[in-house]
């Protein structure tokens, strides 16, 4: 199967990281899925991006959304799951409302599985698929995890969990998952940090084009295997 052949679905593809992956994906001359949550949002950057590029549209909490892309667009080959949401920076673990945390967990990490779900298997039956997690240095037990925004910690430590357990599934299929901490990155979550969502991109598609040999249940930061 040739790079060009491969069709790529991106979540939260409106903004910041997201649209970073999609253009360097369709750069390099696959077909990228954009979604987003509203159709103005991902047909604008489909728009943007030109010929290869779709929209479609799809919130991660929507328990049937992930199918009916999935029923709109067909199968596919690489899945960047990175739609997230950070609530509760500066909130302190005991006193965080529990309302923001079930928020987070329900994009950041059911929302991945959900998606998962939708192309997984489709993945498996082809014998080939790469899956991306964009995760986090704050839900890493190798850095400590992040008191100063609880919930969202939590989540991606689960989102790290889901990636394991995704590869174990996925083993000796041809399917890899893996998930990548792109580090501090300047976006809406973190806009004084220094480090571009181009830069970012740069690893998760790394990890979304690997080789047949390459890695599957690792977390990956700079193209290297570090800690959970």
């Amino acid at each position: 199967m040739t790079t060009q052949s491969h069709v790529a679905l991106v979540t939260g593809a409106n903004r910041g990281i997201g649209r970073a992956v999609s253009a360097c994906l369709h750069a390099l001359g696959l077909r990228v899925v954009v979604t987003a949550r509203t159709a103005d949002e991902a047909e604008g950057l489909a728009a943007e991006l030109g010929g290869g590029a779709r929209a479609a549209v799809l919130d991660v909490t929507d328990e049937e959304g992930p199918a009916r892309v999935r029923d709109q667009v067909g199968p596919v080959d690489i899945v960047v799951n990175n739609a997230g949401i950070q609530l509760d920076w500066g909130c302190a673990p005991s006193a965080v409302p529990m309302e923001w945390v079930g928020r987070q967990l329900d994009v950041n990490v059911l929302g991945a599985w959900r998606v998962c779900q939708a192309f997984l298997p489709d993945m498996v039956r082809r014998g080939w698929g790469r899956v991306v997690m964009v995760s986090s240095g704050t839900g890493a037990f190798s850095n400590g995890l992040s008191a100063r925004t609880p919930g969202y910690a939590v989540s991606k430590a689960a989102l790290n969990a889901l990636t394991v357990l995704m590869a174990a599934e996925t083993e000796g299929t041809g399917v890899l998952v893996n998930a990548v901490n792109p580090g501090l990155v300047r976006t809406r979550m973190r806009p004084d940090a220094e480090r571009t969502p181009e830069a970012a991109a740069e690893d998760i598609v790394w990890a979304a084009t690997l080789p047949a040999d390459g890695p599957s249940g690792v977390f990956l930061r700079g193209r290297r295997t570090i800690p959970w």
